[in-house]
Order: structure tokens, then sequence, then C-alpha cells
């Protein structure tokens, strides 16, 4: 289920970039190079921000088949927990932010703003969840933990909503940076994933999964 979920997040993400959020900003009549400069500058940001491991989070797990001491994993794992906490909830607020611009540019591109960011958000929620288990988090105390980072989205969207609707001027550079930031995931860390399973049963779900992403964003924003 969750393979099946990146392959829609790919679909979803791509087409809300490049057929609605970029087009939405290029066409408010913002200087064009500034623009892009946001775009290059917001791919790079992410590559350092996944660089710092606050995107992403590689860590190994206890029997995973490496030759740890007992216990090794447990205990990378367990500073890693706080770690992923603080990166999640960073990430969830901006997601609130950049919703809060979509909307603010345009209800129909908040709309498939906020599905492509839930897509993502599904399948990277249940490996934190997981690695939470693993770094000694009781179920409980992992659920509550990652509520409340994902509680965060919603103040981000609050304070985006009442600040950028004064300074509307900010709009396209924020959609820019929100388009680097699903353009980014998707290229550099949904479709390698995909890639490892090469096999043509695999790969034939995979393409209609992102077709099926494209098409729901197209008729999500169809006038």
């Amino acid at each position: 289920m969750v393979e099946r979920l990146v392959s829609l997040s790919v679909g979803i993400m791509l087409s809300t970039s490049f057929l609605h959020a970029l087009p939405e900003a290029f066409a408010s009549g913002t200087d064009i190079y500034k623009l892009f400069a946001t775009l290059l500058a917001g791919l790079f940001a992410f590559f350092l921000l996944e660089k710092l491991a606050l995107l992403r989070h590689s860590h190994h797990h206890e029997g995973d088949g490496h030759h740890h001491a007992h216990g090794h994993d447990a205990h990378a794992a367990g500073k890693s927990g706080w770690m992923i906490l603080v990166g999640d909830g960073m990430h969830n607020f901006t997601d609130g932010i950049l919703i809060a611009a979509a909307f603010l540019a345009n209800p129909e591109l908040g709309l498939v703003t906020a599905l492509a960011i839930v897509a993502h958000e599904i399948p990277t929620e249940i490996g934190d969840f997981i690695v939470l288990l693993n770094a000694g988090f009781s179920r409980m105390r992992a659920y509550v933990f990652n509520l409340l980072c994902s509680l965060l989205s919603v103040a981000g969207g609050l304070l985006g909503y009442y600040t950028l609707d004064r300074v509307s001027g900010l709009i396209p550079y924020v959609l820019v940076f929100a388009s680097s930031g699903f353009i980014y995931i998707a290229v550099s860390d949904l479709m390698p994933q995909m890639q490892r399973r090469a096999t043509v049963k695999e790969s034939i779900p995979q393409v209609l999964l992102i077709g099926l992403g494209v098409i729901i964003v197209l008729f999500l924003t169809a006038r």
C-alpha cells in the first residue's frame, strides 16, 4: 500500500508543480529571473536540508542483516528519534505556510497543493512512526508526538494566511519555493525508490498510478 502511495504522490506532486503552481507564479507578473532564481535556490535548499537529515532519515533496524553490536541500532535510532520529530515538525510547519500561499493565490491551486502534500506525508508519517518505535517510543507516545508534529501544519497555515494576505507580493515566490520542494522530493527521493523495483510487474502499476495522480489534479482543477 505504501509503495502504491509513493507512485501516486509522484504524479500529484509533479503535476501540481508544473501544471499549476509554477504557471500561477509566472503569470503573476513577478520578475521571471527572480522566480527562476527562487526555484534554483529552493532546489539547493532542499538538498542542504536533506544533507542535514531534516527531510529524510536513513537508519538501520535491529535484525536488518548488518553486523552491529547488540543494541547499536536501537541506540542510534534513539538519538535520531527526537531529531526526526524536530525535522518533521519544521517540515509540517512549512507545508502549512505553502498551503496557505496556494489558497491565497487560487483556491483550486490550494486544493491540489494540499492533496500533493497529504499524498506525500502519509507514507512519510508511517515511516517516521516505525522509526520512533525503533527508537524506544511506546506506540501511544509515538502516535501522540507524530500527531503534535502534524498539528504544526495548522499553525503554519494560520501564520501564512494572516501574513501573506498582507504581503501578497511574496505569494509567487512561496509558490515557486513549494514547487522546488515537490520537484526535488519526487525526483531525488520518490522516483529512486520506484526504480529499485524494475520488473514489468512492478513498473506497470507505478506508471498507471503516476498517470492517475496527474488525472486527479487535472480533474480537481478543471474549469
